[in-house]
């Protein structure tokens, strides 16, 4: 590409880029993305870049299309990779001036130098940091930002780096410039603090600010990453020493400033100072012990005390509540509880510092500060519960709040408490007992500050077990709170509710269960506050998730919890409060079983309209898929009018040419499953519904094991059918995906290919014969996992016991392979066979293999007669270890075959009735053996089968004759 001839051309397709008319935008894409590998496209983007006077759209679109560039194409090994003579050019282009007027460019342009310094970084690039150093002593305002900027990106990638080479040249260049940089970030610290206490402009005051917060970040990168032991560098330890007083002047400051902006750019400069603290105490825990002391002192100072409330703004209150967290959870400030074995000294030190500042009486401050004061519902939440209950009650138990203020002091209060239990569980206690009393519903401090004290209790209840009698606060008083239905008294049911919750699985008597499921069900009535009724359906599922939670005893509520939670399905709005309740009832169908059969109707009509609503809802999509695998059991046998709802469910969940695959896939797998267990007979749309099977298989591995259960499933249903219509296909698939599974998918596929052979033995030996030379071969080689051996061998006697003609061509297919005769491979395979079979440990796959030895003796096989009393040996100790108590009697399968886990579908029984075919369970050993031994003699004559039966040893001649006339 020739720049100079081809700007003007470059320039113009970047402008239709930058349009918003796809008809415009789609072929300037195109032909973008066909310049990409074009020598000099990127200076001709480079030129546009620079130049100023363009719409700064299309100098946007030129900045990006650079980037994207260097990570396709910069690196010299790549295909299509950038000219060395057009990279130089580039590197020295973009550190020529540092003169950007427009910010979000300015950032793009530093983010590129930073991706091209990532990759060539020292040695493709020295003259960068040196030319980066002398622009931010630059004078000019402008320049000197930009260099800042561009530092600080250069210095987060370079330090991102991993490699020992990489961090040895990153901690080189900290200690180069580390003392430059610390004074830079002091100059504008200082220049800014100074400029808001004079009342300078807000120009002027951000200028400065904006240079301190750059320096800063590149501060923060340099200690956490740039020194193996920040406190052996005095430079880094007067900076961590000195973030303190500088925080405390600023969070004055910021108390001065009227300019939005300003004060937003005020508190990122606050916010990043905690976060230089919160990263060096994770990343060097021990260079932070000395500032474990000053760190808690500034933390609670500005938390805890009248003055320091003055100063806070909810980031930095997450950050100091983040701080004092982090400090109690390290486990490098953890000794163990033998001093004499723990490893480092700082360790103790470090526990010292926490005990002595965390004394009793300032415990004691703290948890009462954080229950009455932080605990308390503010005047925004109440509003939004006013508002709009519904998303108030999703924020406050969701992901949305996991960055929030609310859970973030939750999280300290439990982890203080857990740490101090013994000293603050008196002060929990005596808040319990101030509150202890029905508080007016007009009184509304006091329904908040008792709400408050019932979450903090709720919060703390592990470490209240053995405080408080809760069988007793249940009857006496909690349940009386609930009763009083005034709407102030709302916020009060609600903590109430969600305090049996939690207590619920922790200290609550079964025979108050009853007790506990009628204050919940009169809690999700639709006269309700909404904000209520969610918190008592996750009460509800607290109460049936419990190991101790009874069916029978909940037998009398199910119909009304039923019922009451399907109607806050239907009047919930929002997306998550559908899916919450959807997983509660789930859950309820799932512990109560078959019980539920009689209440499902309505829920059953309503799932479809529920789904036509949700098209744009994976999530709800995933929890209503969930809720049907849990119906289809609890129904049993699928009903044929539900599966023209379920099935293009299934369709659309397990078509690989859908997008909805993505989320919808595994769940639908186990609906797929659920519905073929539960379904009496086999229908055109589930064997059309198959199609999607050979895709599946080949798709992912993580469902794999799935996908093959439901191919196992699928074929007991209509052997001869499926194997018909697609058993060559799956077999073919999965003998391609057999050399890259790992053991489980391996023996998950064995057990396929046994169903296939034990449900239809003929057709089934012929629809998995392309997979089977495999096998063969895996026994040929001897396959040192015991398992899959044991299991390959159950294989083969299948085969031979229902189709020689297989047997004898997969031999020859083998034979092939390794250019021997049948007989050679086949001598191969009983030599490993007879050696390994001692190992089978299962009695069904023993006597299988048993049945195997015994139906070769006809075959007037050479092999076998070369090892005929090693083969008669292993026959004999088959007779030995069963004694045939494997076969079926009265029509009665194994007990071992009738564990179904309580939960019995259609596919069980057909199982159950598959074993009454197998051989296994059906052939005496012994009479069979007795058989062939008649056969043999008959066959070979009397002399030659004397002397066969002088191969084999006088004591196993012995035993035998104890099982069959010889």
């Amino acid at each position: 590409m020739n720049t100079a001839s081809t700007q003007d051309i470059v320039i113009e397709v970047l402008q239709r880029a930058s349009s918003q008319n796809p008809e415009v935008l789609k072929p300037a894409e195109a032909k973008l993305r066909e310049w990409e590998t074009q020598p000099g496209f990127y200076t001709a983007l480079f030129n546009v870049l620079s130049n100023h006077s363009l719409d700064i759209n299309v100098r946007w679109i030129a900045v990006l299309y650079i980037k994207n560039g260097i990570d396709r194409y910069w690196r010299r090994n790549l295909p299509n990779a950038i000219s060395e003579q057009e990279k130089q050019s580039l590197k020295q282009g973009l550190i020529l001036n540092f003169s950007e007027p427009v910010s979000q460019i300015a950032v793009q342009r530093a983010v590129l130098i930073s991706k091209i310094a990532r990759i060539d970084c020292p040695k493709e690039w020295p003259e960068l940091f040196p030319t980066l150093l002398q622009a931010v002593e630059s004078p000019d305002s402008l320049v000197q930002h930009r260099a800042f900027l561009t530092l600080y990106h250069v210095v987060k990638a370079i330090a991102s780096k991993r490699l020992i080479g990489d961090r040895r040249f990153f901690q080189d260049f900290t200690n180069n410039i580390y003392s430059f940089v610390l004074n830079l970030w002091n100059t504008f610290t200082e220049l800014f603090l100074g400029d808001i206490m004079r009342g300078a402009s807000s120009q002027i005051v951000v200028t400065n600010l904006e240079k301190a917060l750059l320096t800063l970040r590149i501060l923060r990168k340099l200690t956490v990453f740039g020194f193996y032991r920040p406190y052996q560098n005095q430079d880094c330890m007067k900076f961590l020493k000195v973030i303190f007083d500088r925080a405390k002047i600023a969070l004055q400051c910021r108390k001065q400033l009227r300019d939005e902006e300003t004060v937003e750019l005020c508190e990122k400069f606050i916010i990043h100072l905690t976060k230089v603290l919160i990263s060096v105490l994770d990343m060097h825990p021990f260079s932070f012990v000395d500032f474990i002391q000053p760190c808690l002192e500034f933390t609670t100072y500005f938390l805890f005390t009248a003055d320091g409330i003055n100063f806070l703004f909810e980031r930095f209150i997450i950050q100091c509540f983040n701080l004092i967290k982090n400090i109690l959870l390290c486990a490098e400030y953890k000794p163990p509880k033998i001093p004499e074995l723990c490893k480092h000294q700082e360790t103790l030190r470090a526990n010292e510092v926490k005990i002595n500042f965390f004394q009793a009486n300032t415990l004691t401050e703290i948890c009462r500060k954080l229950v009455s004061h932080y605990f308390i519902l503010t005047q925004d939440e109440l509003e939004m519960w006013d508002s709009d209950p519904e998303t108030f009650a999703i924020d406050e138990s969701g992901d949305s709040w996991k960055y929030s203020l609310r859970p973030c002091m939750e999280t300290v209060f439990v982890t203080i408490f857990h740490e101090f239990r013994d000293a603050l569980a008196p002060t929990l206690l005596e808040m319990i007992h101030e509150t202890n009393c029905i508080v007016s519903p007009g009184d509304t401090q006091g329904i908040l500050r008792k709400d408050a004290v019932y979450n903090a209790v709720s919060l703390a209840a592990f470490d209240l077990y053995d405080e408080i009698d809760f069988d007793q606060w249940f009857t006496n008083t909690l349940t009386q709170e609930l009763k009083v239905k005034h709407n102030n008294y709302r916020v009060i049911r609600r903590r109430v509710c969600a305090l049996i919750g939690r207590w619920t699985g922790i200290k609550l008597s079964p025979e108050l269960r009853p007790a506990l499921y009628e204050c919940v069900i009169n809690l999700l009535g639709s006269d309700e506050d909404m904000a209520v009724r969610l918190t008592a359906s996750s009460t509800l599922r607290h109460a049936i998730d419990d190991f101790e939670f009874n069916s029978d005893q909940f037998r009398d509520y199910l119909d009304s919890a039923f019922n009451l939670l399907f109607n806050l399905l239907k009047e919930a709005n929002e997306c998550e409060t559908k899916m919450h309740v959807l997983n509660v009832m789930t859950l309820m169908v799932e512990r109560v079983g078959q019980t539920i059969k009689p209440h499902t109707d309505a829920l059953i009509h309503y799932l479809p309209r529920l789904w036509a609503e949700s098209e744009d809802h994976n999530m709800l999509r995933c929890a209503i898929v969930s809720t049907l695998v849990q119906l289809v059991k609890a129904l049993g046998s699928v009903s044929s009018e539900l599966n023209p709802f379920l099935l293009p469910i299934i369709q659309l969940g397990t078509d690989t040419n859908q997008s909805a695959i993505v989320y919808l896939l595994e769940d639908c797998l186990e609906l797929w499953l659920t519905v073929l267990e539960n379904s009496t007979s086999m229908s055109n749309e589930l064997l059309q519904l198959f199609n999607n099977m050979p895709a599946l298989l080949e798709y992912s591995s993580e469902n794999l094991r799935l996908c093959l259960l439901i191919v196992l499933v699928h074929t007991l249903l209509a052997p001869d059918l499926v194997m018909r219509t697609h058993g060559i296909q799956v077999i073919t698939v999965c003998d391609n995906l057999m050399g890259d599974m790992k053991n489980e998918g391996i023996v998950m596929l064995i057990r396929m290919l046994e169903i296939f052979i034990r449900s239809s033995p003929s057709l089934g030996c012929e629809t998995v014969f392309p997979i089977l030379p495999r096998i063969f071969q895996k026994i040929y080689e001897g396959e040192d996992y015991p398992l899959l051996m044991s299991m390959y061998l159950s294989i083969l006697s299948r085969v031979l016991l229902s189709s020689h003609d297989v047997f004898t061509r997969v031999l020859t297919t083998l034979a092939q392979v390794h250019n021997e005769t049948d007989e050679a491979v086949l001598g191969k395979i009983l030599t490993v066979w007879l050696s390994k079979m001692p190992m089978v440990s299962q009695l069904e796959q023993r006597k299988l293999l048993g049945l195997a030895l015994t139906n070769l003796l006809t075959t007037q096989s050479r092999p076998v007669f070369e090892r005929f009393g090693t083969v008669m040996v292993n026959i004999l100790e088959c007779l030995n270890d069963m004694e045939d108590s494997l076969l079926v009697t009265d029509g009665r399968s194994p007990t071992s075959y009738e564990d179904t886990d309580g939960y019995e579908t259609d596919h069980d029984q057909r199982k159950k009735q598959l074993i009454l075919s197998d051989p296994v369970h059906t052939i005496v050993l012994k009479d069979y053996l007795q058989s062939q031994m008649y056969e043999l003699r008959n066959q070979i004559g009397l002399p030659h089968y004397e002397q066969l039966l002088q191969t084999v040893d006088a004591d196993s001649i012995s035993q035998l004759k104890g099982y069959i006339t010889l």
